[in-house]
């Protein structure tokens, strides 16, 4: 069957119509972060309590997932459906608390029902439409215009470049004002105790090493014999070589042992001190799991060597073990 003119857009190029559209949305963001979004992070992050966030419609699914990103980057936050607020949730917002309100056109009915009731508790607000003179928009402390010349719907009807504008600036405000806050990934742990994420976050290198007996220790002068005996009883693929103290010298591995057989070492007058590897990588017990796992990548090893203050081995910690803890 041919195509003409009339016939409806493929739906490759529908999809890139779309795409190139919203793009356009998003670029468009970047010249309207001034002042106005400054003013903006510094009253949501001045307040004691939470941010209200509320929007209808498709404005409300992106509020929902605004005020998600918020809370689990370090700024409280719940999403209140403006047509519930009005029937009771309004018990919900407190004199403490600062509102984030969407709406595209400005005049969405819920929405601005909600202002003499804010403005009555005193709390700041602060608003994201496409239209700077409605009413949501003059009502606000604080204006973030997140217009769009079109919606990618052909008919120009469903939200679709507006509501990506409003996730962007959402997002863009929830960065903000997690740097502004001086967030950091413990913080982030601490939101995020659950599943995979959780595990990297909240598991120390403390959780996962070998330690005591079951750490393989030998000295320089130890016969690479004993050393062998010594890798192969703890199983590691390798053993530490320590002082009299316990200081941390070396490491003594499967490569190192088959090099020295290669130049015809003796096994048992060899001593370790003439064959092993200087120094070593080492991390601290209370270390995160996952930068231990990122230690190694970078340096294509098995293991680290957790070393207390004085440099005394107290540990190894392994990838593998890293890989049954669900890190990597």
């Amino acid at each position: 069957m041919t195509s003409d003119s009339n016939s409806p857009r493929s739906a490759i190029e529908s999809a890139k119509r779309t795409i190139a559209i919203e793009r356009q949305a998003v670029e468009q963001l970047e010249d309207r972060i001034d002042d106005s979004f400054s003013k903006a992070v510094d009253l949501l992050a001045s307040v004691d309590g939470r941010v209200i966030v509320s929007g209808m419609g498709k404005s409300g699914h992106i509020g929902n997932k605004i005020a998600a990103t918020l809370a689990s980057t370090g700024t409280p936050a719940q999403f209140v459906h403006p047509a519930e607020a009005c029937h009771g949730d309004m018990g919900m917002v407190t004199r403490s608390d600062a509102a984030l309100l969407m709406s595209n056109s400005g005049t969405t009915s819920e929405i601005t029902a909600l202002l003499p009731l804010l403005k009555r508790l005193g709390i700041p607000i602060v608003a994201m439409t496409g239209n700077a003179n409605s009413t949501l928009a003059t009502a606000a402390d604080v204006h973030l215009n997140i217009g769009v010349p079109e919606e990618a719907c052909p008919l120009d009807l469903a939200p679709t470049a507006s509501t990506t504008a409003n996730l962007v600036m959402g997002d863009a405000l929830a960065i903000a004002l997690l740097e502004q806050r001086g967030f950091t990934a413990e913080d982030f742990a601490f939101t995020h105790p659950g599943g995979a994420l959780g595990r990297r976050l909240l598991t120390r290198v403390s959780d996962v090493l070998v330690t005591g007996s079951d750490v393989p220790r030998v000295t320089t002068d130890t016969s690479l014999a004993d050393a062998l005996m010594e890798i192969s009883a703890k199983g590691l693929g390798m053993s530490t070589v320590i002082d009299a103290n316990g200081h941390l010298l070396g490491i003594f591995t499967d490569g190192d042992l088959r090099r020295a057989l290669e130049q015809k070492h003796d096994l048992s007058t060899t001593q370790v001190g003439t064959v092993m590897s200087a120094g070593a990588k080492t991390i601290d017990a209370d270390a995160l799991a996952a930068e231990a796992v990122t230690r190694m990548e970078n340096d294509s090893i098995s293991a680290l060597i957790v070393v207390d203050e004085g440099n005394r081995v107290t540990g190894v910690v392994q990838l593998l073990a890293l890989l049954k803890a669900g890190i990597v």
